[in-house]
């Protein structure tokens, strides 16, 4: 079977995250079959020990998405479209633990412009960014859901540490926007 331009898409956003994890320290594996049908792609598990914290193990479940359409923004806000209810659904629901967030990547429209390697250098083009849509309003359709995602929670290694640190704290984490 070939490879389609959504595999290497879904491999892209799952690189990069393994590499902003790997950056932080934490450790990154793929989801295994159970946990894709719960809508996990990845998880992401820190070690250690956090400043004022009593907790040694931080876990964070995340949806991975990439794609090359060019979202709207409203100056502080990306707009993604979660496509299928159930999978939407299943990253609203409140008891989940550990946290699930949505991480996506927008990549430059033309394939060729996604990657750059040289000597010195390996460029992914574009970033990720994450959310929780934890306690989002339900969907009033069956397709899907327009998220909106802050700006600044842009997937890099000192955001995922900022958001380890304050989960280890017991913290909860930014509320969803209601578009």
């Amino acid at each position: 079977m070939a490879t389609t331009q959504q595999d290497i898409e879904a491999r892209l956003s799952y690189a990069h995250l393994h590499a902003i994890a790997s950056h932080a320290g934490y450790v990154c594996r793929p989801a295994i079959p159970e946990e894709d049908k719960e809508g996990i792609d990845a998880v992401v598990t820190a070690y250690g020990t956090f400043p004022g914290a009593w907790r040694t193990q931080v876990t964070i479940n995340i949806q991975l998405k990439a794609t090359v359409k060019v979202p709207t923004d409203d100056g502080t806000h990306l707009s993604y479209f979660v496509q299928g209810i159930r999978r939407y659904d299943k990253l609203r629901e409140d008891h989940r633990k550990p946290v699930r967030l949505l991480a996506v990547l927008f990549l430059p429209e033309q394939h060729a412009d996604w990657l750059d390697c040289t000597e010195q250098q390996l460029i992914l083009k574009r970033c990720a960014y994450w959310a929780s849509i934890r306690n989002a309003p339900p969907s009033d359709n069956d397709s899907g859901k327009t998220v909106k995602i802050p700006k600044d929670q842009i997937l890099k290694p000192e955001n995922l540490k900022a958001l380890v640190e304050r989960l280890a704290l017991g913290n909860d984490i930014p509320s969803y926007l209601v578009p």
